[in-house]
């Protein structure tokens, strides 16, 4: 392709809403252009990015057997409503577009395809002989984020493949799981990419078990801790570990003491000149469930830990059944506005104590006149502890669980495990910490859609079974800037040779020096029969300035029609180690064509 025919804009000031690297760099070098908020247009050099991403992907499914195809977009409300997710999509977490149709009938643009997908089994697979199958497609997807942000990364429409696996057991299930565990592996590594695949929390998607795959980098959103042995990684959300010891309390006996401006563990730490493991503090949340009954939680845990939300909300969506619910709508703590629609009367924040009484609770409908109480196993064998005293400017110190305070019934696990503390796994592991990128997720899904939807085959012994569901994604135009986010330099980008757009460009620092344009022409096309995807810069440009583009665009491999050309040579610079050398011009196609076939492997 010839530069000069090409829809091709580079910029030279970073653009105004653009926050991290990857973003910057994309919209500079023309290979994504923003047409609304999260919405963006892949312009042609991104396309055969993401064309090779795909092709890599569609290459390693198929290896497994996967079979593709594609799924509509446009999905019935019924489906969801089924499966009890429409109103998790569309309120709970509203990453849903909805709408409704000139039948007044709703559907909602596609997040995700499990309920199409399990739709689509209900109805032809019959037998196990069917059996096991997995189909997969790589398209378009909807989700309206509350904050699109960072380009590609965080979309509200975006390009993903995704697959669903069907098994006639767990043992079937998870032998597929691991077969797309492998896949994954292969893409990422095809892609050139630094990752590390993670335990991860299934979320809204539910099942057994799942996995993400992580590119590093650190403008990553999730936290990831590991051990050094790679026995061990998960995402923070996920992680467990091992605490610190609690350094024993110094009090010896219950006693409740004036503690002004103590509102928090530092400042009462301060104060007692105890350390903050001695402390038991109490944590207020409000979730509303979705059937809009509102219930009050009160998280006992250790001083020096933090309550990590996402195992909290998962350890609440356990008790919805208990008030009639399938799922939560929000989870958080309880701002004044919040607190004024069920509070009887103002509550000593910053001074709770584990007991604190149900009647700061008014009854009010759909509001639930007790606490839920938790203890997180960080707290439960604390003795002598600090705490609240359930009074503005007061504390008590010598608690202890069974003698002042009742043991809530609920021990959970809901504290944030931290880079530093020991591997569960290997005590003698400390956990460290890397920021990722999530690329890929895949899961075990089960039977969680199977039976709710009736989605069942005929075993060998002539009896209905559901079937048992994987789920796998992977994020094909989120690899395209997260490989640009892991590698760039200050000049731009530095694509790995497998995924960028061309592998060569031909510059010709002056189209007016026949010779020097006629060499060009001949390397670009001899390049290009040799299968080496090449560009030809004939623009009517300064060499600076397309010396400058070809770096800001990352294309691997330059090839300058230069000085050196009167030595018989053509000057090559490799994008990623910014090495320059001479190279006869006889040898430059099969040079250049070996480097591409080397970095491949």
């Amino acid at each position: 392709m010839r530069l000069s025919k090409m829809l091709f804009v580079t910029l030279r000031e970073d653009p105004a809403d653009a926050e991290i690297p990857s973003h910057k760099l994309l919209v500079r070098a023309g290979y994504i252009r923003r047409i609304g908020s999260g919405i963006y247009a892949y312009l042609p050099l991104m396309w055969r990015v993401l064309q090779k991403v795909s092709q890599i992907v569609r290459e390693e499914m198929n290896k497994t057997g996967a079979q593709e195809c594609l799924l509509p977009q446009l999905q019935p409300a019924e489906l969801w409503q089924e499966s009890g997710r429409w109103d998790t999509y569309t309120k709970a977490e509203g990453i849903m577009f909805s709408l409704i149709d000139r039948q007044d009938r709703q559907s909602g643009l596609g997040p995700t395809h499990e309920e199409v997908i399990t739709a689509i089994a209900r109805d032809m697979i019959r037998s196990y002989r069917q059996l096991p199958i997995n189909l997969y497609q790589i398209q378009t997807k909807f989700r309206d984020e509350i904050r699109p942000r960072f380009g590609l990364m965080r979309g509200r429409e975006f390009i993903m493949k995704d697959a669903y696996s069907f098994d006639t057991d767990e043992a079937s299930l998870k032998e597929t799981f691991q077969d797309m565990a492998q896949a994954y592996h292969n893409i990422f590594t095809r892609c050139g990419l630094d990752f590390r695949p993670v335990d991860a929390d299934s979320g809204a998607i539910g099942g057994a078990g799942s996995q993400e795959f992580m590119i590093l980098a650190d403008a990553g959103e999730d936290e990831i801790l590991y051990t050094e042995n790679g026995d061990y990684a998960a995402n923070v959300e996920k992680a467990v570990s091992l605490t610190t010891d609690a350094v024993a309390s110094t009090f010896t006996s219950y006693e409740k003491l004036e503690t002004p401006n103590t509102d928090t563990i530092a400042k009462l730490s301060e104060t007692f000149k105890c350390s903050p493991t001695a402390i038991v503090k109490n944590v207020l949340y409000e979730t509303v469930y979705d059937n809009g009954i509102t219930v009050l939680i009160l998280v006992s845990i250790r001083g020096d830990q933090d309550v990590n939300e996402v195992k909290l909300y998962n350890e609440l969506v356990k008790l919805a059944p208990d008030y009639k619910a399938q799922t939560i709508i929000s989870l958080r703590v309880p701002d004044t506005s919040a607190q004024q629609k069920w509070c009887s009367k103002p509550l000593p924040l910053g001074y709770i104590a584990p007991d604190l009484a149900d009647d700061y609770i008014s009854i009010t409908d759909n509001v639930v006149a007790q606490f839920v109480r938790m203890v997180d196993k960080t707290a439960v064998e604390l003795t002598n502890f600090v705490t609240g005293a359930n009074e503005s400017g007061y504390h008590v110190v010598g608690a202890n669980w069974g003698d002042r305070f009742i043991l809530p019934k609920l021990v959970v696990d809901v504290r944030t495990a931290k880079a530093g503390e020991r591997s569960i796994n290997d005590p003698s592991q400390i956990l460290q910490s890397a920021r990722g990128i999530e690329a890929g997720h895949i899961f075990q899904l089960g039977t969680k859609y199977s039976q709710t939807m009736g989605a069942t085959y005929t075993n060998e012994q002539g009896k209905s079974e559901p079937l048992w569901m994987g789920c796998y994604g992977i994020g094909v135009s989120r690899i395209a800037q997260a490989a640009v986010e892991q590698s760039h330099d200050e000049n731009g980008i530095i694509w790995p040779v497998a995924i960028a757009p061309y592998h060569a460009i031909v510059v010709v620092p002056n189209i007016n020096d026949a010779e020097k344009m006629a060499v060009a022409e001949k390397i670009y096309q001899e390049l290009n029969e040799a299968g080496v995807e090449t560009l030809l810069d004939d623009r009517k440009e300064r060499a600076g300035a397309k010396f400058k583009d070809s770096e800001l665009v990352g294309i691997p491999y330059r090839i300058v029609t230069g000085r050196s050309l009167s030595e018989g040579k053509l000057e090559v610079v490799t994008r990623a180690t910014k090495e320059s050398q001479d190279i006869p011009v006889e040898e430059v196609v099969s040079t250049v064509k070996q480097w591409v076939i080397e970095s491949k492997k």
